[in-house]
């Protein structure tokens, strides 16, 4: 059921995304596990469109917030104003009581309008006025940010940045796929016509299903042992939380039911772990003016934690 679902989601998207399969693999692992995503690469590349191809698939309510330094945390969550017809207040909601809220350029917003997302993407709620509003389910926030442009941007803290389940960057398409694109784009937008494959009705039962998925132990020590050691990794100044723990347990539980298995496999982990895990480090000064990315750190320490084999 869960592989059946989320191969008609891949076909859907693809008739608007080209090519992108793992990208595309890891936005239903983020819905199916309840997670956020923070999409980081240079404009063009296509995350606007995958995140509203997402939301029409899924057949789910969608938001964009275009994040500016002016923009007020009102403006996320929603305001009580006065009604003078029915001479009380009402609740006006904002773009965040939605299924899927594309946080676009949510590093040009000031920290205060950024925390605005923090309890919704934790605890799904949000709080205006003192007044507790449940938000919709599913509910995924795909956040974007240029990692070249920085000027006038105010960089996620390491609370907020834990906040999403994983981080992934889309890439440029090869020379294949830039042709078809320019082709199937000639005529008109193939997004305006793309229609819904399933209902958030069934993502939500898709969900609790993902969760029943078995891990076994020898796999669930194998998450622990990865997560530990990024805590007294030498070039590693800060490791991941408990937080990534559950990360990426519920990932690879997610990527397992994509594949049609109801048991996580070793190698679910450690695919898994370069998304879940380089936003949550930090490397130390020496290794970072040594030219050391996060991405490399953690790749080159998922290899020297030993992979659980059967005997």
């Amino acid at each position: 059921m869960i592989a059946e679902v989320a191969a008609r989601v891949r076909d859907n998207i693809q008739r608007v995304i080209v090519g992108k399969d793992d990208v595309i693999d890891l936005m239903m692992i983020a819905v199916l596990s309840e997670g956020h995503v923070l999409l980081e690469d240079v404009p063009g590349t296509g995350k606007t469109m995958l995140a509203k191809s997402l939301a029409a698939s899924l057949g789910c309510t969608f938001r964009r917030i275009q994040f500016t330094p002016d923009l007020l945390p009102s403006d996320v969550t929603g305001i009580n104003y006065f009604n003078q017809q029915s001479q009380a207040f009402e609740f006006r909601p904002g773009p965040l009581l939605s299924q899927i809220v594309l946080a676009d350029e949510i590093n040009r917003a000031t920290p205060r309008t950024q925390s605005a997302l923090l309890e919704g993407m934790q605890e799904r709620q949000m709080t205006v006025d003192g007044e507790t509003y449940r938000l919709p389910r599913p509910f995924l926030v795909l956040a974007t940010q240029n990692p070249i442009e920085l000027e006038g941007t105010f960089p996620l803290p390491e609370a907020q940045l834990d906040r999403f389940l994983m981080r992934v960057a889309i890439g440029y398409p090869d020379e294949d796929e830039e042709n078809r694109i320019l082709l199937r784009f000639r005529a008109d937008d193939p997004l305006e016509a793309l229609e819904p494959v399933t209902e958030p009705e069934t993502i939500n039962q898709l969900i609790g299903q993902v969760r029943e998925i078995h891990v076994a132990e020898p796999v669930q020590n194998y998450i622990v042992a990865i997560i530990r050691r990024t805590r007294d990794h030498p070039e590693i100044e800060l490791g991941a939380s408990p937080r990534a723990s559950l990360a990426l347990y519920g990932t690879a539980q997610a990527r397992a039911g994509i594949h049609g298995r109801d048991f996580v496999l070793p190698d679910d982990v450690k695919l898994l772990a370069p998304y879940v895990l380089t936003h949550r480090i930090q490397i130390d000064p020496q290794t970072r003016l040594r030219g050391r990315r996060p991405e490399e750190v953690v790749s080159d320490l998922v290899n020297t934690v030993p992979v659980p084999v059967e005997r």
